[in-house]
């Protein structure tokens, strides 16, 4: 084939490739809209925004739940000399915690 030829058929495999990307993103947008919402998938975590009880209480009341960043008046605690598992609530003692199901 010729350097011309060549070029011909890169600028028609080109196009082919854009139109079919054209149609399989227009069927995804048909088969990602349900009852009139758009379905969103893999964004964000299942626990965002949940309400988790405390796993750790304080001296003073304060309680934390395990999750981000540690509290100062944990980190101070530590410090001191303390160890994190001394600062553990009892699991019997939780209140509002429901057993977790599984989806099998």
């Amino acid at each position: 084939m010729t350097v011309e030829a060549l070029m011909d058929l890169r600028k028609r495999v080109d196009e082919t490739l854009h139109q079919h990307r054209a149609k399989l993103q227009k069927q995804l947008e048909r088969i990602a809209v349900v009852g009139g919402r758009r379905v969103v998938r893999g964004v964000g975590s299942v626990l965002k925004g949940k309400k988790v009880p405390p796993k750790y209480r304080g001296p003073s009341g304060e309680t934390w739940a395990g999750r981000g960043a540690k509290p100062s008046w944990l980190v101070a605690a530590i410090k001191g000399g303390k160890k994190l598992d001394d600062f553990l609530i009892d699991k019997s003692a939780r209140k509002g915690r429901k057993k977790r199901r599984s989806k099998r």
